[in-house]
C-alpha cells in the first residue's frame, strides 16, 4: 500500500474503470485539499500478482492523527469506494477495510459508488455501523432518442415541451459569472427553506454558507475544468433555474441544483435543464446518468423517476473508535425535535 497515491499509477488505474466518476479523479481530490481543510490520504494498493487497486481519500487537516478524521468521501464532496483495473472483487474489498481499520484515526468513512455495492457489502466486518442510501441512476444505453420515448414519463415529456415554448435561454458552461448566479439563487432557497422553519433570513443564509460556500464551486471549476459545467436557465433575462453538471468517462452526474421556484414551476424550467444535461450525457458517450441522493423527499424522488432514472439503493460505513455514528444519530434527533418543538410554538402563537 502506497499513501498518498501516486499521480501516474492513478490516471492509469482510473482510464482502466469504465466504472470511474468525477469524484474519484485526482483533480477532484486536489480541489477538495485546495480549501484547506483536508489533506490527500488516497491509499494505493497493489497484490502480489500485480492487480491494483486504489481508493481516493481524505483526512482532516490540523488534527493529529489520533483524533483525525478520513473519508473516501465527506459528505458533500460526491462518491468514494474504489478504482480498479478490473472488477472490484469481494476479496479486495476484505483487504481494504482490514487496512483501514489498522489506520490510527478516530473514523474512517467509506461512501461507495452504488455500481459497487456488491463487493462491499459482502466484506464488511461485523460490527461495522452503516447506512442505506438510495441514488437515481439513469442507463442511457440506446442514446438520447431511446432514454426519449422509452424511459421518459409521458408526463415529463409533456413539461419539456412546455419549457420549450417557454421563451427560455438557457447558457452552459464553466464561468465564473454562472457559478455566481447558481449561488446566489441557492441562497434565496436557503433562505425561503429557513423562513418555512421560522429562521431569520441571516441565519439561514450563514449556515448554508459556511457548509457550502462559494469558495467551494469555484475550486472545484478551477481543478475540473470542462469537467465541470453550470447550466442556466434565463426567462426575459432572469435566472430562474440553476443546476451544476459533471461528467467523467462513462458517468455523468446532477451534482447540485436550484432555482426560484415561483418563476422556474410555471415554465418547468428545471425539467428542461435535465433534458439537456441528459441530452449532453449522451451525446459525451456516457452509459449512465447519476441524479443523486434525494433524502427521502417524496417530490424530488417523484421528479427524478419521470426522467427514468431508478432509485438504486446503497450503503456508507463508518470504522471508527468511538461510538460517533450513535452520537450523530442521536444529536439529529435532538435537532429535529427542537424545531418540531419550536414550530408548534410558533404556530401556536
Amino acid at each position: 500500500m502506497t499513501s498518498p497515491a501516486p499521480r501516474p499509477a492513478w490516471h492509469e488505474i482510473l482510464g482502466r474503470d469504465p466504472n470511474g466518476l468525477v469524484f474519484q479523479t485526482p483533480e477532484w481530490t486536489e480541489a477538495m485539499c485546495s480549501t484547506g481543510y483536508y489533506t490527500d490520504a488516497s491509499r494505493l494498493y497493489e497484490a502480489a500478482d500485480g492487480r491494483r487497486w486504489l481508493v481516493p481519500m481524505v483526512r482532516k487537516a490540523a488534527m493529529v492523527a489520533p483524533l483525525a478524521a478520513q473519508f473516501s468521501l465527506p459528505h458533500g464532496w460526491g462518491l468514494g469506494g474504489a478504482i480498479t483495473e478490473g472488477d472490484f472483487t469481494g476479496e479486495e474489498a476484505q483487504i481494504t477495510y482490514a487496512d483501514l481499520a489498522r489506520q490510527p484515526v478516530i473514523q474512517t468513512g467509506v461512501h461507495p459508488s452504488p455500481l459497487q455495492t456488491g463487493a462491499w457489502e459482502a466484506a464488511i466486518p461485523r460490527g461495522v455501523p452503516s447506512a442505506e442510501l438510495l441514488e437515481h441512476v439513469l442507463d442511457l444505453e440506446g442514446g438520447f432518442s431511446a432514454v426519449w420515448e422509452k424511459r421518459f414519463q409521458s408526463t415529463t415529456r409533456t413539461a419539456i415541451r412546455k419549457a420549450e415554448h417557454s421563451n427560455l435561454v438557457v447558457k452552459a458552461e464553466n464561468s465564473g459569472e454562472l457559478n455566481r448566479i447558481f449561488y446566489e439563487m441557492f441562497m434565496d432557497w436557503s433562505i425561503r427553506r429557513g423562513r418555512e422553519r421560522h429562521l431569520p433570513a441571516w441565519l439561514a443564509r450563514l449556515t448554508n454558507q459556511r457548509r457550502d460556500p462559494l469558495e467551494r464551486f469555484d475550486r472545484i471549476s478551477k481543478h475540473l475544468g470542462q469537467a465541470y459545467r453550470v447550466f442556466v436557465a434565463f426567462r426575459e433575462g432572469t435566472p430562474v433555474a440553476a443546476a451544476i453538471y459533471l461528467t467523467f468517462g462513462e458517468n455523468a452526474f446532477y451534482y447540485r441544483g436550484t432555482s426560484r421556484r415561483e418563476l422556474a414551476h410555471p415554465v418547468r424550467a428545471n425539467d428542461l435543464l435535465q433534458c439537456l444535461m441528459i441530452q449532453a450525457a449522451s451525446d459525451a458517450g456516457c452509459r449512465y446518468y447519476h441524479m443523486g441522493e434525494s433524502g427521502g423527499v417524496g417530490s424530488l424522488m417523484r421528479f427524478k423517476a419521470g426522467f427514468g432514472a431508478v432509485p438504486t439503493p446503497f450503503r456508507e460505513y463508518s470504522i471508527e473508535r468511538l461510538p460517533i455514528t450513535r452520537a450523530q444519530a442521536q444529536k439529529e434527533r435532538l435537532i429535529k425535535t427542537m424545531e418540531t418543538l419550536l414550530l408548534s410554538r410558533n404556530n401556536n402563537d
